[in-house]
């Protein structure tokens, strides 16, 4: 298979002294407690450890100058060791394997990846947020020069976790570290071996941020010309701690700048959220890469009792882009209300596969995916899951993804998926996959509106009905005028 080829077309950076997965992953069985089933163990881990996997974890961590990952702080080297073990029984997913069935990767196996070096400041053009609260990460760095967060209320930090003072905040965060957010896939694991740093944003108890959020933009300064095939790998991980009581509202954001908007680059960004009791997280999430760029993203959101996780994701960027959306409940009485919007152009795959499980009574979800392929070539996937365990009584669960094919050949792959354990449930789950219905343009025109207009009105209102939901005017009104721009274009 190709999965397990052993020529890799990956730029070389320096070698440096840090210990190499390969190295290691050849001597597990060595390392390893000297039973006959551990011996075993390590044998077969080292046998089904993939050699294309093994090179690209290998250049990100040699991207990392052995005195730097030695000078990290705890949390960032507890995340790297342990994705490191993870890696090596990990192989390169094909359309063989069933969560990447109808995503295919070929375009990142054909690149020529290597590490994006550390950016340098000034960066032009600056970035403007119309927050007063900017997290600032640029190919994976927190960057303090480009950040405003002095208006943050008392006790909340957002910032990089080498910031963080040994004190409460610190062991907080480390014990969310330790609480592990279950297993994720290769690119979750290649994230959290190539990390050169990690974002956190932290709220005590009883604190809201929501006037303002809190806007973390996450950008990519690296990219290759199209044509290259060069490919630079950026791994950008936030992780946000929201305490007992408190309510944040965060505003994600994905973009290309300093020339990069239209050229070439991975980005393979991680955001962990851990939600305390009774706490609220209204996440406003915006993708709009370089239309050349690969993006793929997880968000693991861990809920505890009568916690509510708000999520409002816009995607209309990215050649290949997938997001995989992780939510446990953790207690009764909890709230998850997931919306997404998806935009599919020429030459464009837009990928969600999400997952979320109930394990307590009284727990309320609600998913909304709607999707527009607009070109022929353009590509739509959404796997979404919903697991109602035994104990999960009396749960109220509903999911409905609809997508447009507004251009002949367009494609989409849906597959809503509601598994239900428990016997006293309320839930539900629909598709829908069509053009524009007849009768809808009939109605505009019968009210002598021209077909083009009314096909682009329609189009428009498909998606608002997502779009309004992000509760930042500033962020809602530009996203609104992009996704026409771009719709108008069509």
């Amino acid at each position: 298979m190709s999965c397990c080829s052993s020529s890799v077309p990956f730029a070389p950076p320096p070698r440096t002294t840090l210990p190499s997965l390969r190295r290691r992953c050849r001597a597990a069985a060595l390392t390893l407690p000297t039973t006959a089933r551990a011996h075993r163990t390590a044998a077969a881990r080292a046998a089904l450890s993939d050699p294309f996997v093994l090179e690209i974890a290998e250049k990100l961590e040699d991207s990392l100058s052995s005195s730097d990952a030695a000078a990290s702080p705890l949390p960032l080297r507890k995340l790297r060791d342990s994705a490191s073990q993870s890696l090596l029984s990990k192989r390169w997913p094909s359309t063989k394997d069933e969560p990447f069935r109808f995503t295919n990767l070929s375009f990142l196996r054909s690149s020529l990846l290597l590490p994006a070096p550390s950016p340098t400041f000034p960066l032009d053009p600056a970035l403007d947020s119309p927050s007063p609260h900017l997290l600032a990460i640029v190919d994976g760095h927190v960057a303090p020069s480009l950040s405003r967060l002095s208006a943050l209320p008392f006790g909340v930090f957002a910032g990089s976790v080498s910031a963080l003072q040994p004190g409460p905040t610190l062991d907080r965060v480390l014990a969310a570290l330790a609480e592990g957010f279950g297993n994720g896939d290769l690119f979750w694991d290649l994230n959290g071996v190539g990390a050169p740093d990690m974002a956190v944003i932290f709220v005590p108890a009883g604190v809201r941020v929501v006037d303002e959020p809190v806007h973390v933009q996450i950008c990519y300064s690296e990219g290759g010309e199209v044509g290259s095939e060069r490919l630079p790998v950026s791994s950008p991980r936030v992780l946000v701690v929201v305490e007992k009581g408190a309510e944040i509202a965060i505003v994600e954001e994905h973009l290309g700048i300093g020339g990069s908007e239209a050229r070439c680059y991975w980005a393979n960004s991680v955001m962990e959220i851990l939600i305390g009791e009774g706490g609220k997280v209204v996440h406003s999430y915006v993708q709009r890469q370089s239309v050349n760029a690969a993006h793929i993203k997880w968000t693991f959101a861990r809920q505890e009792t009568s916690s509510v996780y708000e999520l409002i994701e816009v995607s209309n960027g990215g050649r290949l882009s997938r997001h995989n959306l992780h939510i446990q409940q953790l207690g009764p009485d909890t709230v998850t209300e997931l919306s997404a919007f998806h935009v599919c152009q020429n030459n464009q795959t837009q990928d969600l596969h999400s997952m979320l499980i109930l394990d307590h009574p009284r727990g309320y979800s609600r998913q909304l995916h709607k999707c527009i392929v607009s070109h022929s070539s353009g590509h739509a996937v959404f796997d979404g899951n919903i697991r109602v365990n035994r104990f999960a009584q009396q749960t109220d669960a509903g999911q409905l993804t609809r997508t447009l094919l507004l251009a002949p050949r367009a494609s989409a792959n849906v597959k809503p998926n509601l598994q239900i354990v428990a016997d006293d449930v309320k839930c539900s789950h629909g598709a829908a996959i069509s053009d524009l219905e007849e009768d809808q343009l009939f109605y505009f025109q019968a009210r002598g509106i021209d077909l083009k207009t009314a096909r682009e009105a329609l189009v428009f209102s498909f998606g608002s009905e997502v779009i309004s939901r992000i509760p930042f005017e500033p962020l809602r009104k530009s996203v609104t005028s992009q996704l026409k721009h771009l719709l108008a274009t069509q």
